[in-house]
């Protein structure tokens, strides 16, 4: 956004009107380098779609990184401008704290290029679907690579701490190998001298100072020729002069020759590595480009922040829809206050370009043609604003304000004479894609006279098409718009009872200055108030009076609106209250069905079970069928059982084999006796159970080797079983 195209947009006058100039204040505020703050001071509105609507993009990705804490890198940097100046020089060498910046700007360009292209693999999720948003952020980083040969070139160099490592090279670390035994040598030497001259009291309190880079024992002056060394000067009263110790200086004169060659080495080695990072200088000119627009982008996200703001649509024709929209300044003012902003709805379009605004004085009339200036100068020079998301807005070619007193001392011009040579400039301008902002509509002159020339003036602008807001206090220009077809009267809402603004603009009516209620509420006499109405043509106090009362009526109708609409949202939230709970009953007796469905079928099971247990009761044919059942399965099972012992008995242990107590051999005995055992604790009214089964019955009766025992629920089922195939229970 170029300044030559932002003059042909909008004046630098106007600009400090709208109050851009404290947004722009605010924007720089919030930037991190000193080019990014050079731009924010100097932003301007453009007018081409494309880079607009990047800009806003980028800004409103930012915030919702911020927003959202999304992973992304820390934008902490410094620019690289007098680095990119040396490697262009041949020969040139970065110093150690350039090289440092450049190593810290290639991670950081690296971290943002890895954390924008893992964004962009996310795209098939629905985090994705929002990562996608980083685009615009994507756009920016076009054609920057990250160099992994620059970070590798310099880590060789320097170690984690910044410093210069000792093997950058072989004769670094030969000369500091030599340096740190000359360096231990001159300390043990200073120090011996220092003990010395404490012990016999000839050291000043403080004790040592340095001198040119020397460090010299600090000697009162009376005892200076008992200390061996070289003089390097005295303190200002001259009570203490500083001596290096004899023994210290040629040691010091040989670590300064080495601590020489070192720095040559050390540059030395910087202009090597210097080199190495001038075959990338395109990247790294492209990664200070990078973080600079980041940086700038991070700022614009920022202040969105802060003022609540959002990314409105930007539309291809000219209108603009401001939705919830507060003014910006006003707003941050509030937040600071801990105050509520009010809210506008205000909308300018083909068949309603024309907006002008009434009310009375104080009323908030200037703060919401402000609005829209500032607004749209945000919007067009790509910062976010404080408005609802459905907001929109299209782009206009000029932005033509009239706000406040300009009259020019210099050129000994009134108010009104500066005004209407700012409207003369205004009518060869005005087109089809000019917005226009007018303040005050009119005043400055004899009203009669300067209300008809702004009544011209006004039908002048509507012919050429232009978008226009408004304010005045004319009565014929309000009239004029209520009868031009594109067109329309809007005022801001003033309680009349308590004679307070509301600063609530509403469209479609013109609205009354209050002027004599404003006066009485100020304390001007009742008297003095009838006496101005008698001197005022009766139709003009009808008029306003008309007015007043269908400001009051409307005003009425708006609160009944408020109401009626707040009932409906009472009723739409108690029916779909009321939606939720038919559906949870709903649920509810579906699961109720399910449970009872499932009963249904438990008990006709159990009417069959019931049945059955009829069809085998003593005494029927059934029963005496189940009875041979049973008896041949223990039978069967008792059969089993022996084949399993006789097999036992035909496969001997080892211990067997030996004929000793104990053995494989004597197991068919024992069972034998545990078996005998088990008949003989059967009687009557035992619990036993068959072999082949688990379920229990009561012995009833025992005759011989067999036993009646009651199976079932009461004994219902009674069967003859041989004792053999019973195990007693208890």
């Amino acid at each position: 956004m170029a300044s030559s195209e932002a003059q042909a947009i909008v004046s630098a006058e106007a600009l400090e009107d709208l109050g851009f100039d404290q947004v722009r204040e605010r924007l720089a505020g919030h930037c991190l380098g000193e080019t990014a703050r050079e731009r924010a001071l100097g932003l301007e509105p453009g007018t081409n779609r494309v880079k607009i609507s990047g800009a806003l993009d980028a800004a409103d990705e930012y915030q919702q990184i911020l927003s959202e804490r999304w992973a992304f890198p820390r934008l902490e940097y410094e620019e690289l401008n007098g680095e990119l100046k040396r490697l262009k020089v041949s020969g040139a060498a970065l110093d150690e704290a350039g090289c440092m910046r450049v190593l810290v700007a290639t991670r950081l360009v690296g971290a943002v290029l890895k954390r924008l292209a893992s964004a962009a693999g996310e795209g098939g999720t629905a985090r994705g679907a929002q990562l996608g948003l980083f685009g615009q952020l994507r756009k920016l980083a076009e054609g920057t690579v990250y160099e992994a040969e620059v970070v590798v070139a310099i880590e060789a160099v320097f170690d984690k701490e910044g410093k210069i490592r000792d093997d950058a090279s072989e004769e670094l670390a030969d000369l500091r190998g030599r340096i740190r035994p000359v360096r231990r040598a001159l300390q043990k030497k200073f120090e011996q001298a220092l003990r010395h001259c404490q012990k016999k009291g000839l050291l000043d309190t403080t004790l040592e100072s340095f001198v040119g880079g020397r460090r010299v024992l600090a000697v009162r002056s009376s005892f200076k020729r008992q200390v061996e060394g070289t003089p390097w000067g005295t303190s200002k009263t001259g009570s203490v002069t500083f001596i290096e110790p004899a023994g210290c200086r040629p040691l010091f004169h040989e670590l300064e020759m080495l601590i020489n060659d070192e720095r040559r080495e050390i540059v030395r080695i910087l202009q090597g590595l210097t080199g190495r990072l001038r075959q990338h200088q395109i990247q790294i000119r492209r990664y200070n480009k990078l973080l600079i627009e980041l940086d700038g982008v991070r700022a614009r996200a920022r202040l969105g922040l802060e003022m609540k703001a959002t990314r409105p649509r930007l539309v291809k024709d000219l209108r603009m829809e401001w939705t919830t929209a507060r003014h910006p300044l006003l707003l941050l003012a509030n937040v600071s206050r801990d105050v509520d902003t009010v809210a506008q709805d205000l909308a300018l379009h083909t068949g309603q370009r024309m907006l002008v605004i009434s009310g009375p004085n104080a009323g908030g009339k200037s703060i919401a043609l402000k609005m829209v200036g500032l607004m749209q100068v945000m919007v067009q020079s790509g910062l976010l604003v404080p408005a609802d998301a459905d907001s929109c807005t299209g782009i206009f070619s000029e932005l033509l304000v009239d706000i406040g007193d300009h009259q020019s001392i210099e050129n000994q011009l009134s108010t009104y004479s500066s005004r209407l040579q700012r409207m003369r400039g205004f009518l060869d301008i005005a087109g089809p894609r000019s917005l226009l902002l007018l303040d005050e509509f009119g005043t400055g002159s004899d009203p009669e006279l300067g209300g008809a020339l702004a009544e011209v003036f006004f039908e002048a602008l509507h012919d050429r098409g232009a978008f226009a807001v408004i304010t005045t206090h004319y009565g014929n220009i309000k009239e004029r718009a209520a009868s031009l077809e594109s067109a329309a009267n809007g005022c801001m809402r003033f309680d009349a009872r308590t004679l307070e603004p509301l600063y609530r603009l509403d469209i479609g009516g013109p609205g009354s200055s209050f002027t004599f209620e404003v006066a009485s509420m100020n304390g001007i006499p009742a008297a003095l108030i009838s006496r101005a109405k008698g001197k005022l043509d009766s139709r003009k106090v009808e008029l306003d009076g008309l007015i007043n009362s269908v400001q009051k009526e409307k005003q009425r109708l708006s609160k009944l609106s408020d109401k009626h609409l707040r009932a409906e949202h009472a009723a739409e939230k108690s029916r779909r209250e009321h939606e939720l709970l038919l559906e949870s009953v709903a649920d509810r007796s579906l699961a109720l069905a399910s449970d009872l469905s499932e009963l249904h079928g438990l008990a006709a099971r159990g009417r069959k079970l019931e049945q059955f247990i009829e069809r085998f009761k003593p005494g029927t044919p059934n029963a005496k069928l189940l009875e041979s059942i049973t008896q041949h399965l223990a039978i069967e099972h008792s059969k089993a059982e022996r084949k399993e012992e006789r097999k036992a008995e035909r496969k001997p242990g080892k211990a067997g084999k030996r004929g000793k107590p104990g053995t494989a051999q004597a197991a068919p005995t024992k069972k034998k006796e545990r078996k005998s055992q088990q008949v003989e604790r059967i009687a009557i009214g035992s619990t036993v159970r068959l072999k082949a089964s688990a379920q229990t019955g009561e012995v009833i009766r025992i005759k011989g080797k067999k036993a009646v025992v009651a199976f079932g629920e009461g004994g219902a089922m009674q069967t003859h079983v041989a004792l053999a195939e019973l195990f007693w229970v208890s």
